[in-house]
């Protein structure tokens, strides 16, 4: 992610809470999981302050979160601490995964995907081959097209998804989902995308 987003990012972690930290896990991730989707060790990569990737530490699973944002990770393990939850937080680039020397068999992703420019797309779905095994899974959590122009990130159209990760990564099912903010009541329009490393 370039520098100007990533200093947007911190400044809305130390300003207060944005409105994309909803306190909760997403209901869809939560889903994802009682359907046995999640598998293996984890990566929350664009982890944020940590609640999908801690309430995945409660069913057991193995966590990694990753985020750009110091005051967002500082928040995530200030949490973790007070759960007794054994998440690993780091401050990371998405883009450079490689750099954390770590092998998952499950990546999430959400709210992440759709701040990336065009032009870093294909190197982001580069930087997940770095830690994501041959046949692990990604999962996709993103503003689709469907929601109507205001407030909020880019909007994502399915064609973006497959052509990001064509060839690298099979897509094995997409759908309509929502994905909670303090700022869409009831949930924005989003995709719900899953992907296994080819």
């Amino acid at each position: 992610m370039s520098e100007g987003p990533r200093r947007d990012f911190e400044a809305a972690y130390q300003a207060g809470t944005p409105p994309w930290d909803i306190g909760r896990p997403q209901p869809e991730i939560v889903k994802l999981a009682e359907e046995g989707e999640v598998k293996g060790t984890v990566l929350d990569v664009g982890c944020g302050t940590g609640e999908n990737a801690l309430h995945l530490a409660s069913l057991g699973r193995r966590v990694v979160g990753v985020d750009g944002s110091p005051a967002a990770i500082e928040g995530a393990r200030q949490k973790a601490a007070e759960r007794g939850l054994p998440v690993a937080f780091h401050v990371a680039d998405a883009l450079q995964l490689g750099r954390l020397h770590l092998r998952v068999e499950t990546v999430v992703d959400c709210g992440l995907f759709h701040v990336f420019s065009d032009e870093e797309r294909r190197p982001y779905a580069e930087s997940l081959t770095e830690v994501l095994s041959p046949g692990g899974m990604l999962h996709i959590l993103c503003f689709s097209d469907a929601e109507p122009p205001g407030q909020g990130p880019r909007r994502v159209a399915e064609y973006d998804l497959r052509s990001t990760f064509r060839s690298i990564f099979a897509m094995v099912r997409i759908r309509p989902a929502l994905f909670e903010s303090l700022i869409h009541p009831g949930g924005a329009k989003a995709w719900l995308a899953t992907f296994v490393r080819v």
